[in-house]
């Protein structure tokens, strides 16, 4: 799997979400979800990668980018150790409040290292007001 992600996420060899699409695409299906919302990347990441891997992973499934990130630093997750990733600060933002009120959200990313990604964005829409937030991730 570490192959995996450097090729198709750092690498950014696109051809290669097909590889795991279908299973991850029937699996965020299969969940109770009003909204399905991918974590998203950077401006930064968007511009050098060409690409965001969670969405690539998506297949079939009708998700919201109703969640944004905030101008911050130009550090990547995957480059910080475990301590620095569980003091990263708020990197995101709602676009969008007004459409979780009392909605079922599913959060999907790619990997989940310290569960703080999936953390800051869950608590953007408690603080909206959904009535449950619930993940699905590839890898762990």
């Amino acid at each position: 799997m570490k192959e995996y992600m450097q090729r198709y996420k750092f690498n950014g060899d696109y051809r290669l979400r097909v590889v795991f699409q279908r299973e991850l695409s029937k699996v965020v299906n299969e969940q109770k979800a009003d909204l399905i919302v991918p974590i998203p990347v950077t401006s930064t990441t968007m511009q050098t990668r060409g690409f965001n891997q969670v969405i690539g992973l998506l297949r079939e499934v009708p998700y919201q980018s109703i969640l944004g990130t905030r101008a911050s630093s130009k550090v990547a997750q995957s480059s910080k150790t475990k301590e620095e990733r569980l003091t990263t600060k708020q990197p995101f933002i709602l676009k969008s409040p007004e459409e979780v009120i009392n909605k079922r959200i599913l959060l999907v990313d790619d990997v989940y290292t310290t569960g703080r990604t999936l953390y800051h964005a869950a608590v953007l829409f408690k603080q909206a007001g959904c009535k449950e937030i619930g993940s699905v991730s590839l890898a762990r």
